[in-house]
């Protein structure tokens, strides 16, 4: 049986990480959406850039509009960072119960293209995917010199 406490720890950072991630990415969708819901709001902000006399009217829509559509970029990486989670904790308990490492090791790796390609958690879930390929089970215990010369028979004699 193969000692697999560094995936375990590993993923288990990674999924408090995401955790947080996924948690701050929704205050943040949640607090946009709220924010630009209300025309009052979105008038307030077009006066203000339309008020500096450098941009024009339509391009003053054009930004708004940009603005209005990154709220939907906001919602897919909170969904992609709740993919991430679930891959990260079913890999989780594939580590734990020993059952499959090498999927494990795969879903630790698709959860970290999810989860973003550079950040924090994805790193830790490419390395513990990495552990998860590399560490092999140990071989029998090979016989000391002295127990395999009495192991074997005297052809001399």
């Amino acid at each position: 049986m193969i000692n697999r406490t560094a995936e375990r720890v590993l993923s288990i950072i990674a999924a408090i990480l995401t955790t947080i991630g996924l948690a701050g990415s929704v205050l943040v969708g949640v607090f946009f959406n709220m924010g630009f819901s209300q025309p009052e709001i979105q008038e307030e902000i077009r006066l203000g850039m339309a008020s500096d006399g450098t941009l024009t009217p339509s391009e003053v829509d054009m930004l708004m509009g940009f603005v209005e559509s990154f709220s939907i970029f906001i919602w897919i990486l909170v969904i992609a960072a709740f993919i991430s989670l679930v891959l990260n904790i079913i890999g989780t308990v594939k580590i734990w119960n020993n059952a499959n490492p090498k999927a494990a090791g795969v879903l630790f790796i698709i959860a970290g293209l999810f989860g973003g390609i550079i950040s924090l958690p994805s790193i830790l879930l490419y390395i513990a995917g990495i552990l998860c390929f590399t560490k092999k089970d140990p071989l029998a215990p090979e016989l000391s010199h002295d127990a395999s010369e009495a192991s074997q028979t005297n052809w001399m004699s």
